[in-house]
C-alpha cells in the first residue's frame, strides 16, 4: 500500500499557490465603463430608435407598393390536364392548356416571371434532408448511405441522379408567354439562365468531370417522377444542363412556408419588349406536368418587377413600422411615469 504522505510537500518546500496571477485581467482590475442612465438619455434613445424605424418602414412599404405585379391562377383553367395527371400511369402523355389575360397598363423595366405553389410543404424535416450534397458537387459517392432513401436507387440497384425527395418532386411545368400584336401572336423572349445565386451555380452544384454529360451520368437513372434524365434538362444550352441547371438549382433551395414562389424566367428586353411588357392581350401556353390535386394545392404564374428593396413582399416594412411604433409608445409611457413621479417628489419635498 502506497504512502499517501508522499504527495505532500516536504519540510522546507513552499506550497504551490492557488491564487490567480497578479495581472489586471485575472485580478479584475481592468478599466470598465458604466453608463450613467439619465431620463434624457433613455428617452432620446427610445424616440430616436422609433423615428428611425418608422422612417425606414414607411420607405420600405412605399417601395413594395410600387412594384407592378400580375398573378394568374391556372389550376382550374387547366382542369383537364389536372385530371390527366391524377393518374400516375399517364406520366408520359403530354397535355397543354392556354390561359389568356390582359395588361391594361404597360409593365416597364425588368420583368420577372415566377411560378407559385400553394399548400406545398417543403419544410418537413425528412423532406429537407432527402438530398446528397456530395452527389450534387459531382463526386462519386455511395448514395445508399445518404438520406435520399427511398429515392436513392431502383430495385435493380441503379442509383438515381439526382437522388432524394426534393429532386424527385421538382416543378416541371413548361410556361411560354405570347403577346397578341396586329392579330398575330409573338412569343415573348425569356431568359432561363442567370436566375440562380452565383454561389449555388459555381460552388454548391457541379457536374461530374467527363468529356460529355451523357458519359458523366452513365450508370445512373433519372428520378421516378422525371420525364427525362438530368443531362437533358436543357437540350439547347450545354452550360445549363445537369446539376448546374438553373431551374433545378432554384428548386433545391426549399421554402420555409407552404405558399411560395420561385423565379422561373426573365423577360429579354429586345424588339417589342425593349422597355418591358407593353399593354395588350397575352397568353400563357402551359405544358402541364406538375400534379397538385392530391394535396389540394394551387399553381400560379406571376409577372412582377423589382425595386431597390426587392419584390412586393411588405413584411420587412411592416416589421420596421411595428418596431418603431413600439419604441415610440414606450418612450411616451416612460415620459408619463417620469412626470408623475416627479410631481409626487416635489409634493413631498414641499411637505
Amino acid at each position: 500500500m502506497k504512502n499517501k504522505t508522499n504527495f505532500l510537500p516536504r519540510e522546507g518546500e513552499a506550497q504551490p499557490s492557488r491564487c490567480p496571477d497578479n495581472s489586471a485581467f485575472k485580478q479584475q482590475r481592468l478599466p470598465a465603463w458604466k453608463p450613467q442612465l439619465t431620463i434624457a438619455s433613455v428617452l432620446s434613445s427610445f424616440f430616436l430608435t422609433g423615428a428611425f424605424c418608422l422612417t425606414v418602414g414607411v420607405c420600405l412599404v412605399l417601395s413594395a407598393n410600387s412594384v407592378r405585379e400580375i398573378q394568374v391562377d391556372y389550376s382550374d383553367k387547366c382542369s383537364d390536364c389536372s385530371k390527366l395527371r391524377e393518374n400516375s400511369s399517364n406520366w408520359n402523355k403530354e397535355c397543354h392548356c392556354s390561359v389568356n389575360f390582359t395588361l391594361k397598363e404597360a409593365i416597364l423595366g425588368d420583368v420577372f416571371m415566377y411560378y407559385g405553389l400553394q399548400n406545398f410543404f417543403q419544410n418537413h424535416r425528412r423532406y429537407m434532408m432527402s438530398r446528397s450534397d456530395a452527389q450534387l458537387l459531382g463526386r462519386n459517392v455511395n448514395i445508399q448511405r445518404s438520406y435520399c432513401a427511398p429515392f436513392s436507387t431502383y430495385r435493380n440497384g441503379t442509383p438515381m441522379a439526382p437522388c432524394g425527395a426534393i429532386a424527385n418532386s421538382m416543378f416541371n411545368d413548361t410556361i411560354d408567354l405570347f403577346y397578341s400584336h396586329n392579330s398575330s401572336l409573338i412569343q415573348v423572349p425569356l431568359l432561363k439562365t442567370g436566375n440562380s445565386w452565383w454561389t449555388d451555380k459555381n460552388v454548391k452544384f457541379r457536374n461530374p468531370e467527363s468529356y460529355n454529360l451523357s458519359s458523366a451520368f452513365a450508370g445512373t437513372a433519372r428520378p421516378p417522377y422525371w420525364q427525362k434524365p438530368v443531362y437533358l434538362l436543357d437540350e439547347e444550352d450545354e452550360r445549363n444542363n445537369g446539376f448546374v441547371n438553373d431551374d433545378f438549382i432554384i428548386w433545391m433551395r426549399v421554402s420555409a412556408f407552404a405558399t411560395f414562389r420561385n423565379l422561373y424566367r426573365r423577360v429579354r428586353r429586345v424588339r417589342h419588349f425593349a422597355e418591358g411588357l407593353p399593354s395588350g392581350n397575352y397568353t400563357f401556353r402551359i405544358s402541364y406536368n406538375f400534379p397538385v390535386t392530391k394535396f389540394k394545392g394551387r399553381k400560379h404564374v406571376i409577372l412582377s418587377t423589382v425595386v431597390w428593396s426587392g419584390g412586393s413582399n411588405p413584411f420587412l416594412g411592416i416589421a420596421y413600422l411595428v418596431s418603431g411604433t413600439a419604441a415610440t409608445l414606450t418612450g411616451f409611457v416612460i415620459t408619463g411615469i417620469h412626470l408623475k413621479l416627479r410631481k409626487k417628489k416635489t409634493y413631498f419635498q414641499k411637505q
